[in-house]
């Protein structure tokens, strides 16, 4: 029986991506052991994101706070502020609830088991796979997207996902082995994401080409299969934008559950099919002709823009006046950042 999971790592010790937060192979098979903390935080930041998208953010988050002691320690509206645009900010709140319960419960060290990484916040199945395996090299079966669309492949499942999402992990920890599990971990997701890629697979160069049964089938291209995804819903809502006549700007701090929750925003309406006006404030509101547009996993999301300039003794019944010089759109969320560029130049000729 061939050695799969040895034909993998020999490819990956030759061609593995290099990233911020990983230990080369030759590094690591030297005795260069993984920084838990730079892992960790990886794994969360790459929850529904790519790794291009994350390689700035990670490096930012290491400078600003190097160690888990460090980002324990940090003001939750910082963390929030240099979280913004990486989208589905819950992560950045686990974030910080995750550090400080590895800081509290388990002096600064983050376990290396499986069972009790799945105790701390944040932390799923797959990111407690990730970590234990990556870090401290256990052999827990890792399984993302990319290996999914591996394992169906190599053994042309045709089972839709997400239900045959139990047989493609069985078939992944088939596979996984003892020795070197955090590399092998890493290089089957580096094979999904530079080989065995949804579109125009290079099946040519892959290192399980001749054991893939969907080449030898002429499926690949066609796998996995996914149930057909509902209708995205559209949502509706309004946005008020607030200049005051010194410049500062009305915003408020999102409530800590929900979308978008703990972040910074403008202060608005609900998110539904009909959303009731609930303006923070009495002025001369203008609506904009343009609407911000912006699409969340589950929803599209359409907000009218109302915009008004007031006085320097104006008094808002929510959210708080901040000074010019203390705001900036970098620290907003995507959706409300889309809002203020919309805004911005309005108000700034009115």
């Amino acid at each position: 029986m061939r050695d799969l999971s040895s034909e993998l790592l020999a490819w990956y010790d030759t061609h593995a991506r290099a990233m911020p937060w990983r230990v080369p192979p030759a590094a690591r098979k030297a005795g260069v052991r993984p920084n838990p903390y730079a892992v960790w935080m990886s794994e969360v930041m790459l929850q529904q994101t790519t790794v291009a998208a994350v390689r700035d953010y990670h490096s930012k988050f290491l400078g600003l706070w190097p160690t888990v002691h460090d980002l324990a320690g940090a003001e939750d509206a910082d963390v929030m502020a240099a979280w913004a645009g990486l989208g589905y900010y819950a992560r950045a709140r686990n974030l910080l609830k995750c550090a400080r319960a590895v800081v509290a419960d388990h002096g600064g060290t983050f376990p290396d088991s499986y069972n009790v990484l799945l105790t701390l916040p944040g932390i799923g199945p797959y990111t407690a796979a990730a970590i234990s395996a990556i870090a401290f090299d256990r052999p827990e079966t890792v399984v993302d997207g990319n290996v999914e669309r591996v394992m169906a492949r190599l053994y042309d499942v045709h089972e839709p996902l997400p239900g045959s999402k139990s047989q493609l992990t069985e078939l992944a920890r088939d596979l996984t082995p003892d020795m070197r599990p955090g590399d092998y971990a890493q290089a089957v997701m580096d094979l999904g994401a530079t080989i065995c890629t949804p579109r125009n697979p290079a099946c040519g160069i892959c290192p399980w080409r001749d054991p893939c049964a969907a080449r030898l089938a002429g499926t690949a291209v066609e796998l996995p299969k996914k149930t057909p995804k509902k209708k995205t819903p559209t949502r509706f809502g309004i946005a008020y934008v607030a200049r005051r006549a010194d410049g500062a700007w009305l915003l408020e701090t999102r409530p800590e559950t929900g979308l978008l929750g703990g972040m910074l925003g403008w202060p608005g309406s609900d998110w539904s099919e009909t959303p009731e006006p609930a303006p923070p404030l009495d002025a001369n509101w203008k609506t904009l002709e343009a609407e911000a547009r912006h699409t969340f996993t589950h929803f599209h999301l359409r907000l009218k823009i109302l915009t008004a300039t007031v006085p320097q003794d104006t008094s808002p019944t929510r959210g708080t006046f901040v000074s010019k010089d203390k705001f900036s759109p970098a620290d907003l969320p995507t959706a409300m950042r889309k809002v203020f560029d919309l805004a911005a130049a309005t108000l700034r000729h009115d």
